[in-house]
């Protein structure tokens, strides 16, 4: 009996015209980019730093919700986020000034997968360097989560710099290693984690069952100096009732991120 299925010149042959087309609109959709940043100096927002998290977010979950035969979630949101990183790259600046901590390549690794390679990237020998790279116009601030230096506790005193993405942003990739900081909007994506500073004094497990009595799902992160760092399951804002009867005198939500995209 014949074989039915295709020879592999015919797969080869059909792999050449799918890249050709993915060529295509690769670059269509790279002109397009630049059509937006065209159309917005129009409109008077030139030069203005066009990152929107949630919206990124809300884009990725629509793409992973389709119907796929073949391609893992890691390729497409990998893909995507080069696509996007490109993207904003040429409607503005768009930089990475990242902190590596114990483990400086895997900080740039993290980094690089969240927002591609198009933008440029510096390391930075502390973490009060990083952070002024992030007050800068398109600046994206990358710094790890370690014991060595309790940088998030700077975020109480500049409120104007918001942690928006937990790194990496699939569970496949690892555990919460990193998180990345700028001067953007934070808003809610649909599926999210507040990660919020108190001074609370006791062992963090009280502190999550006195959250937890009033509705809050939350974990310890780290704790330094007196201070602890929670994510809260869910948005939230500052001025939320909850986290204003919750224990501590010093507290302050310093941002929020999607939660991982695979879950």
């Amino acid at each position: 009996m014949d074989d039915p299925r295709p020879s592999l010149a015919a797969v080869r042959a059909r792999i050449d015209e799918i890249d050709a087309t993915l060529l295509r609109l690769i670059d269509e959709r790279s002109e397009l980019a630049s059509a937006v940043a065209a159309a917005k100096a129009a409109q008077g927002e030139g030069g203005t730093f066009g990152l929107r998290p949630a919206r990124e977010a809300q884009v990725l979950r629509a793409l992973l919700a389709r119907p796929r035969a073949g391609a893992s979630a890691a390729v497409v949101v990998r893909v995507w986020r080069e696509l996007i990183g490109e993207s904003l790259s040429k409607q503005g600046p768009f930089s990475l000034t990242v902190w590596g901590g114990a483990d400086p390549a895997r900080t740039v690794e993290l980094a690089r997968l969240r927002f591609g390679v198009a933008p440029a990237l510096s390391r930075a020998a502390t973490p009060e360097e990083a952070l002024a790279g992030a007050r800068r116009l398109g600046g994206v601030a990358v710094l790890p989560l370690g014991k060595e230096h309790p940088w998030w506790a700077r975020l109480l005193a500049e409120p104007r710099l918001k942690v928006f993405a937990a790194l990496p942003c699939l569970q496949t990739w690892g555990p919460l290693a990193a998180l990345a900081v700028a001067d953007v909007p934070v808003e809610p994506s649909g599926s999210d984690e507040t990660f919020w500073v108190t001074d609370a004094p006791g062992p963090g497990e009280a502190l999550v069952r006195a959250l937890a009595e009033d509705g809050v799902a939350a974990c310890v992160v780290q704790s330094a100096g007196g201070l602890k760092l929670l994510k809260l399951a869910g948005f939230y804002q500052g001025d939320d009732p909850r986290l204003k009867r919750a224990p501590g005198r010093l507290t302050g939500v310093i941002g929020a991120a999607p939660t991982p995209l695979d879950v």
